[in-house]
């Protein structure tokens, strides 16, 4: 197995807290000339729980990386894996005038007075 480093497991340790999925937690770990770069490998169920509302999760989680990193002085990104074809498809209440094409939109009951 290969060596774990204290910002892996940082991860490691929070993301299993907060899974459904603990045993599916997974990180790989790669350096670069931008620094360190772990990218993150959960159950696909458990990615809501991972990004958070707007995410405020995934951000935290960053955030806390980077202060591990810079502790020893290494510049820590985190990336979270989502598998091809994972993303949902948006909501369409969410905001079904924002979406629709202007070309399907029935003007035909406006009143047009000048």
């Amino acid at each position: 197995m290969a060596e774990k480093f204290a910002d892996q497991e940082f991860v490691e340790y929070v993301v299993r807290s907060i899974v459904g999925n603990p045993d599916d937690v997974r990180t790989e770990r790669t350096i670069d000339e931008r620094g360190v770069l772990i990218t993150l490998y959960v159950n696909p169920n458990d990615m809501g729980y991972v990004i958070g509302r707007q995410g405020q999760t995934a951000r935290s989680i960053r955030t806390l990386l980077k202060i591990v990193g810079a502790k020893s002085d290494a510049r820590v990104n985190l990336k979270v894996y989502e598998p091809e074809g994972s993303r949902r498809p948006r909501r369409e209440d969410a905001a079904p005038e924002a979406s629709a094409p202007v070309e399907d939109i029935d003007t035909s009951a406006v009143d047009l007075e000048i």
